[in-house]
């Protein structure tokens, strides 16, 4: 079978050879456990149940999970396997399932959430992505993704080349959001009552979009240019997540743009910025984000 999960369409025969996400059809994943670091409405205080699976369809040069995106870390499982991940998640209070970079493994991942489904998993499912998908893939996950939390990186052509390869990032990524809004749109939290059925806690986010900015370092022009048409387009349908957590990892010590942390002046001028605009559903972080202790260890941990 040939693969063309995702905008690169690379039509590799993953049952021979990786794609260009550098995996084979097999699911591998590299760590699956309670996170703590998501947004409040998505982590909560129980935390995410988030498993981070292996290969990327991106894969940008200055990743901050490099070694699960490259392929160097994870370890194979089946879809029956998986759905029972998800019910221990669950059974650990996780407030969902968040599935950390799903593109290449779509197909058995539908599978298993549907086996866990049927096993009594109640828990909303989060899908957690780079944004740069394809629309006809995502329609595959209506009805079974409760919350898409896309990344949103860039509107500038040039910086999607240079720092991710996908030229066509920002059209590709205009088209995908659309269809996750067009499924959810408008976002709901659970209410006492609600949280109590679905064994979460109240407020946790059940169904919408989270759209995730992480701002790099000189990029505060497109920054704005990224805030200024999620707001325009879509208002307070969905909510914008500024992030001010981007850690200068050792391999871009040869990019010298990309080789240092955002300061303080050039993210309070983002977020001072979408203020200015009147967004009200947003996120930002505070206190110092930018450490690699920041960034899981993918150790195998909940894989068992």
């Amino acid at each position: 079978m040939k693969c063309n999960l995702c905008p690169r369409k690379c039509n590799a025969d993953r049952e021979k050879q990786e794609g260009v996400c550098r995996m084979p059809w097999d699911i591998y994943a590299a760590r699956a456990a309670l996170h703590m670091w998501e947004e409040p409405c998505i982590s909560g205080e129980n935390g995410s149940g988030a498993v981070f699976f292996t290969g990327c369809t991106l894969r940008c040069v200055f990743c901050q999970n490099h070694e699960i995106a490259a392929g160097k870390r994870g370890q194979k499982i089946d879809e029956s396997h998986l759905a029972e991940i998800f019910l221990k998640l669950q059974q650990q209070k996780a407030n969902n399932i968040n599935l950390v970079t799903p593109t290449q493994y779509v197909l058995p991942i539908i599978a298993a959430v549907k086996k866990a489904k049927v096993q009594g998993l109640k828990i909303p499912v989060v899908y957690n992505t780079s944004g740069y998908e394809r629309v006809e893939t995502l329609k595959n996950l209506e009805g079974i993704v409760d919350v898409y939390l896309p990344d949103f990186k860039y509107t500038d052509t040039t910086y999607a080349k240079r720092y991710s390869n996908a030229p066509d990032y920002f059209d590709v990524t205009k088209a995908a959001l659309a269809e996750m809004v067009r499924q959810h749109p408008a976002p709901q939290f659970t209410d006492k009552q609600e949280a109590a059925v679905r064994g979460i806690e109240e407020g946790i986010m059940t169904g919408g979009v989270i759209v995730r900015h992480l701002m790099l370092p000189g990029l505060l022009k497109d920054t704005k240019a990224v805030i200024r048409y999620l707001y325009e387009t879509y208002g307070d349908s969905i909510y914008i997540s500024i992030m001010n957590q981007y850690t200068p990892m050792p391999f871009v010590e040869n990019i010298p743009e990309l080789n240092r942390k955002v300061t303080h002046r050039e993210y309070d001028k983002a977020v001072d910025y979408a203020i200015g605009l009147g967004v009200v559903n947003g996120f930002i972080q505070e206190g110092g984000t930018a450490k690699e202790s920041f960034i899981p260890e993918f150790s195998g941990e909940g894989l068992e």
